[in-house]
């Protein structure tokens, strides 16, 4: 049986590019860019890359990018973007969990919950994370996002998602949020690409700056800097509050 984010994602490719979330590519390569002193010589791995976005963008730019994804449509969506656009991009299709490199690259994105934190256990979760480390050299720098566990203390999940939702984009309800694990329990509903309408039941995780930070820590990250993640917006002078639904995550290897 599938688990719900495998099936979201099974036929769930054009119309993701239509969502809302996907907007701010560009700002946010501006940032990765700055962070890695826009040096070209640099190997980027995209984990969880969905359709390509930061990917190709970044091919774009002149960077070494590979993507890798569990979902096979949106690599052959990303696949068709980077064609369109004229530009070489490696992308395969390999479980986060279960990463094959090491010691490959300079640097690591992992952006929009491409992977992190979707994963039915804390555990795998950490396997991610894991993966990343060793696909890195040292130095190596990682860039990623996560939900901000800050954000359901003071706010609603459910009418965060209601306020950023269109028309015939996924919606979310029934959100409930469990104070011992932080995980947010709700149905998505979605149109696929073929016109089918679909519910899933989803479960995602939810990290307070301090774990982020010990499980970085304990992997052998350094200099772990965490800031509230503004779509298209990212910078380091966005200080993390309860406001902000995602945390932008920078550490080095």
């Amino acid at each position: 049986m599938k688990e719900w984010y495998e099936a979201l994602f099974e036929n769930y490719a054009r119309k993701y590019d239509e969502e809302s979330f996907v907007k701010g590519t560009l700002g946010e390569c501006d940032f990765i860019e700055k962070e890695l002193a826009r040096d070209k010589a640099l190997r980027i791995l995209d984990v969880g890359c969905g359709t390509g976005r930061h990917a190709i963008e970044l091919a774009k730019r002149g960077y070494d990018v590979t993507g890798i994804d569990l979902s096979e449509a949106q690599l052959v969506r990303a696949k068709q973007k980077a064609e369109e656009a004229g530009v070489e991009v490696e992308f395969l299709r390999l479980d986060a969990r279960e990463l094959p490199f090491e010691n490959e690259f300079d640097a690591a994105i992992m952006l929009c919950e491409g992977a992190f934190p979707l994963m039915e256990t804390d555990e795998m979760n950490y396997q991610i994370l894991e993966g990343v480390a060793r696909a890195l050299r040292s130095p190596g720098r990682f860039i990623f996002t996560s939900l901000n566990g800050l954000f359901p203390l003071c706010h609603s999940v459910e009418e965060f998602h209601a306020v950023g939702t269109k028309d015939g984009k996924a919606t979310y309800r029934s959100n409930t949020f469990d104070l011992m694990t932080f995980r947010d329990h709700s149905i998505i509903t979605i149109t696929d690409d073929d016109g089918k309408e679909l519910e899933l039941r989803a479960n995602e995780r939810y990290y307070v700056p301090s774990e982020i930070t010990w499980l970085l820590k304990s992997l052998g990250f350094r200099n772990i800097c965490i800031f509230g993640a503004r779509l298209g917006e990212f910078s380091r002078e966005h200080e993390l509050t309860t406001e902000d639904f995602e945390m932008l995550v920078v550490a080095s290897l």
